[in-house]
């Protein structure tokens, strides 16, 4: 166990009895959203705190981030988990100015509607200045990968004063803070303002039988007297406002905008006019609805998954929904598309967001927000929301996503509501988390946490609209402040403010307590947390479901007054989960020798192999990206205590991958003739694993000044050479499959029978002159299929060679401008220019993975895994072949619906970034 203790922006604090040291990969990360909240019996003690002890943990719920973000007071702290030690970057919230939404009778800040307003400004001037300066986060949210310019993901960030921003990482700028995109509130602000804040018109449609909209806990019988009481005089009191609204709506016409007689003209108008003289009421309405209170982002709408949603202006369905939810319960619905294309140069921002729908939810406050997305129906998958109130309600939305991204203005909300669950003890539901199953689209699971510490667990069937709730449990002591669902749904994590977390396994549709794993890969015994941490304000989950990690702060009677108190502020707990038991009384007998492995119990043993083996096989799904450096974490530490443990997992799931041909011997020369009918994201897996866990070299403590290293498994020398073969193959033939595309697409566009070529952003051939030396060089050690497409290339005659294609036989160095010969498809050396005496120096240069052809010298994409350039991004069909096939053709004409290039190795898969300086918020000295 590792604990992160965070001041500015980041103190590290590693336990002694640990001896692995962190690696070092670079995928992207994400889970869970998570929130503070305060039950209503300690609102007193609540307002004692200061702004700055507010401790909120993102990771993004959908798995697909690459950071980790902790916000604290005004400032939101960047973290990469496969690199803790050391922040990543930072965001420092800058002051607001109010809205000029209109201005009121000084008699009028008296009305009670007007009391919370005229509070928070009725104070001294040093908490006012202290307010000003100092802006509180309270809400933080992961877009989806690929939003960014530089194909990485959106932190939407939500501030005490109702602002909602959006940012992005500086890939360009060379510093520490993030980039400022665009302001969600002031948009928000300019659409309201058009229609006079006449929102509550934009209501969201509802189901056909009225009856199935909502459902209670029980019957009212079953209520309690004064509960019951309560709920039929609200009942009465809605229905005596419609009533009166009826009646009334005419007047209310006649004077929303009309200045009152006897007002002076100085207080109709200020400035340029744009603040009219309105009433209080008028005033806490518009003020509640700018004030945004949440924010959650969407899964990326399925573009993969065969559905070939487009729009009518020829954008794809690459879009995600920002869902910002206020104080009146209006919550404001905001499409985001992916950029045209990506570039890691300084370019402009070209993101825009578009309101597609204005949803009055709930009547009060908007506490939390979760999404889903059901892709039962292949030809138009479902989009889940759900949304939960202050008073404890919580509704259940849905929209098909051919009509979210088809909507072009804003009419009547797109989300019509599904179900609703009314509370009976009004308890405030303080976060919800919704998972829908992978391997049953069409079932949901919905735990809601409540502000009295309990959760509750529903089940839904969303084709018949069947729910039914799973139980009630006790789970703390205090508000719930954090759920993340983790394997597939079969385990649920909570975290309370009263310091606990608990681990929940699903058992016959209900919810069993188990303990949390203790036993930490590659460290002997367990870290103890020390006394000083104490409230949880969030819980995340790795993209693998390998780690957890836990936010919490710090008791300031528990520390030092002299130092500590100033200094520690928050603290994030990584756990290890992979060793979880999901099954309450498993049989199952290991398949392996336990004797071999002393130090961990036999369950623990086959819990992390099941888990290890289920994370990979979640990954080679397309519809994911491929972010497995928890898996990669976990298997490295647990190779520095027994090797043969790692040996014997990633031998079983490259048996299942490559097929029963393959078994668990150390003998690859059969999996070797296999790697053509595997799929290019399981030989991108294998790649990762070979680079990073198989063939690394691990340094250890150094002795007499030179280091040990371990070798591969601690075996012998040929099985090195075996490792070092396999993952040489595995390369080759991923190479193979993207020269052999290339050279397609090149006779296509030459021939011109492939009219895509001028489509925009459709991917183009570059190098293919490299390519061709390339073949020849390696022509006794390729396929057929391949020397047939390189003859057709090299028999063209120049005036058929397409422009568009650059094709350039000679190329020169960017240095000193001699000529570059092709000898590998990774680096080159130039042969210097030639002096009267002899030639001049020669410099060394890289070539580009995709094209082969030498980066230029401006900055270029770069691989964290297998230190390769790019100049140039990969073809998207690359990604999508289940083996090699036997007619590329075919396969780059039934490329219509994700032509854009990928941003992603065309070896490992990974995302490729911008190769960034280490001294930005490094904690080491430079």
């Amino acid at each position: 166990m590792t604990r992160f203790l965070f001041n500015r922006p980041i103190v590290c604090h590693q336990n002694k009895k640990e001896t692995h040291k962190p690696i070092k990969p670079q995928f992207p990360l994400v889970r869970a959203y998570t929130k503070r909240q305060q039950r209503s019996k300690e609102l007193s003690k609540l307002s004692k705190k200061t702004p700055s002890e507010h401790v909120i943990l993102s990771s993004n719920q959908f798995k697909d981030s690459q950071f980790w973000s902790v916000a604290s007071g005004h400032i939101v702290t960047i973290l990469n988990p496969a690199k803790p030690f050391g922040s990543r970057g930072l965001i420092t919230i800058p002051p607001a100015k109010p809205f000029p939404i209109g201005l009121i009778d000084k008699k009028d800040l008296l009305s009670g509607c007007m009391l919370h307003i005229a509070l928070s400004r009725d104070s001294s001037p040093q908490e006012k200045q202290y307010r000003e300066n100092r802006p509180c986060v309270r809400s933080i949210s992961w877009s989806p990968i690929g939003f960014a310019p530089n194909s990485g993901c959106l932190l939407a960030v939500c501030t005490t004063e109702g602002h909602v921003r959006l940012y992005r990482m500086p890939f360009c700028e060379f510093l520490a803070e993030w980039a400022e995109v665009m302001d969600i509130s002031n948009m928000l602000y300019s659409y309201l303002a058009t229609t006079n804040f006449q929102a509550t018109s934009f209501r969201a449609s509802e189901v056909a039988d009225p009856s199935q909209a909502c459902f209670d806990e029980g019957d009212d019988d079953d209520l309690p007297i004064s509960i019951m009481r309560k709920e039929i005089k609200r009942r009465r009191l809605n229905s005596l406002t419609v009533m009166e609204g009826e009646a009334c709506s005419q007047k209310e016409k006649n004077t929303f905008s009309a200045p009152r007689p006897k007002a002076k003209p100085s207080k109709k108008v200020v400035g340029d006019g744009s603040q009219s003289l309105i009433t209080a009421e008028e005033y806490a309405s518009r003020s509640a609805m700018l004030s945004s209170l949440i924010v959650a982002w969407s899964p990326c709408l399925p573009e993969t998954s065969g559905c070939g949603i487009s729009t009518t202006n020829g954008l794809t369905s690459g879009c995600s929904v920002l869902a910002v939810g206020g104080k009146s319960g209006l919550l404001s619905l905001w499409r985001i598309h992916k950029p045209e294309g990506y570039s890691i140069m300084n370019s402009p921002d070209s993101n825009k967001a578009l309101l597609v729908g204005l949803l009055n939810a709930h009547d009060t406050w908007i506490t939390s927000i979760s999404w889903g997305l059901s892709i039962s129906d292949a030809s138009d998958p479902l989009l889940l929301l759900v949304t939960g109130c202050s008073n404890g309600s919580v509704k259940i939305w849905q929209t098909c996503c051919r009509r979210l991204v088809e909507s072009s203005e804003l009419s009547d909300s797109p989300f019509s509501l599904l179900k609703e669950v009314k509370a009976t003890d009004f308890a405030m539901a303080s976060v919800v988390s919704l998972i829908v199953s992978g391997q049953s689209p069409n079932k949901m699971r919905l735990a809601i946490g409540k502000g009295s510490g309990s959760i509750e667990l529903w089940n839904c069937d969303i084709l018949v609209r069947k729910f039914e709730k799973a139980g009630s449990f006790d789970a703390h002591n205090h508000v719930v402040t954090g759920l993340a669902w983790a394997f597939d749904g079969r385990c649920l994590y909570s975290c309370s403010e009263d310091g606990s977390t608990s681990c929940w396994i699903l058992h016959e549709n209900s919810l069993c307590e188990v303990p949390i794993p203790s036993n930490t890969p590659g460290v002997k015994g367990s870290a103890e947390v020390p006394d000083a941490l104490c409230s949880c304000f969030g819980v995340a989950v790795s993209p693998g479901n390998l780690v957890m990690a836990v936010v919490r702060c710090f008791s300031p009677e528990r520390l030092n007054q002299m130092y500590e108190a100033r200094a520690l502020k928050a603290a994030v707990e990584y756990l290890w989960i992979g060793g979880q038991q999901l099954e309450i009384s498993s049989t199952v007998s290991p398949d392996f020798d336990v004797k071999v492995f002393p130090d961990f119990p036999e369950k623990e043993l086959i819990s992390w192999e099941n888990n290890i083996l289920w994370s990979l096989n979640q990954h080679e799904s397309l519809d994911k990206p491929l972010v497995v450096w928890d898996v990669v974490a976990a298997l490295l530490a647990f190779k520095q205590s027994i090797p043969q443990y790692v040996k014997h997992i990633i031998l079983k799931w490259l048996e299942s991958s490559v097929g029963s041909q393959f078994g668990v011997s150390s003998n690859f020369s059969e999996a070797i003739t296999c790697l053509s009918e595997i799929s290019s994201r399981k030989l991108q897996l294998l790649n990762i694993i070979s680079k990073l866990v198989v063939l690394k070299k691990v340094e250890t403590d150094k002795v007499d000044g030179q280091s040990r290293v371990l070798e591969v498994f601690g075996g012998a020398e040929d099985e090195r050479l075996d490792w070092t073969q396999l993952h040489s193959k595995s390369e080759m033939e991923l190479r193979e499959r993207l020269v052999g595309f290339s050279f397609t697409v090149f006779l296509g566009v030459a021939s011109a029978s492939d009219v895509k070529g001028s489509k925009p952003g459709y991917w183009l051939p570059i190098g293919t002159a490299q390519m061709e030396q390339w073949v020849a060089i390696r022509h006794k050690n390729i396929k057929n299929h391949l020397k047939l497409l390189a003859d057709k290339v090299r028999t063209l005659e120049k005036s058929q060679r397409p422009s568009v294609c650059e094709y350039v036989e000679e190329e020169e160095c960017s240095f000193c401008s001699a000529s570059v010969p092709f000898e590998s498809p990774d680096s080159a050396v130039c042969q210097g220019v030639k002096c009267e005496t002899e030639n001049g120096p020669r410099h060394k240069l890289f070539r580009c993975a995709v094209s082969m052809r030498v980066c230029p010298i401006v900055p270029v994409w770069h691989c964290m895994c297998c230190q390769r350039w790019a100049s140039k991004l990969s073809p998207s069909p690359l990604f999508k072949m289940p083996g090699y096939p036997s007619d590329f053709k075919s396969l780059s004409k039934c490329n219509t619906d994700d032509d854009h290039p990928k941003p992603w190795c065309p070896f490992c898969g990974i995302p490729l970034k911008r190769l960034l300086p280490e001294f930005l918020l490094s904690p080491s000295f430079v």
